[in-house]
């Protein structure tokens, strides 16, 4: 007999720390697309943030950890590609918790289109809140954020890059 609801479920997958950033979960993330409650068991539908994301077999076995935990055994993870994820998927919450812990959250929508035009972007320092900053290295500590150094504290931090 089934004793687990979606809510449920979304709720212990709210519970897993994305595996780089560990202040974000991955339903803030926006990886979690859908849950399905299947006769035998549940179905979640998961997007990577990008092609190759070197932490998407981490999440995909927290999911089933957190899963088991709850005493749900079938679990089946389907990989949705379409619609490809964005930054747009980020919850609020989650931009904030990510400049609190010092990384500047993705300041425009999936629009931005500064990378063609070749106008820089002026990332506001999520330590002193200037927009004297700088990009370093377009790769940060990980392919989905650049590194940036504000020239007014001086701190070096990483930029969630929009995707």
């Amino acid at each position: 007999m089934q004793t687990y609801t979606e809510q449920g479920i979304l709720n212990a997958l709210k519970e897993i720390p994305d595996p780089e950033i560990p202040v974000i979960s991955i339903v803030d993330l926006g990886v979690i697309r859908k849950v399905t409650l299947l006769p035998t068991g549940v179905e979640i539908d998961i997007t990577p943030t990008y092609s190759g994301c070197p932490a998407m077999k981490q999440m995909e076995d927290d999911i089933v950890s957190a899963l088991k935990k709850m005493g749900i055994e079938n679990i089946q993870i389907k990989m949705v590609y379409d619609p490809a994820w964005t930054t747009d998927w980020l919850s609020t919450d989650a931009k904030e918790r990510l400049r609190a812990y010092g990384i500047a959250p993705p300041q425009e929508t999936t629009t931005d289109k500064s990378f063609i035009t070749g106008k820089t972007k002026q990332i506001k320092c999520p330590r002193c809140g200037s927009l004297h900053t700088e990009m370093v290295s377009q790769f940060g500590s990980t392919a989905c954020k650049a590194l940036y150094k504000c020239k007014d504290c001086l701190e070096p931090f990483d930029y969630f890059k929009c995707i």
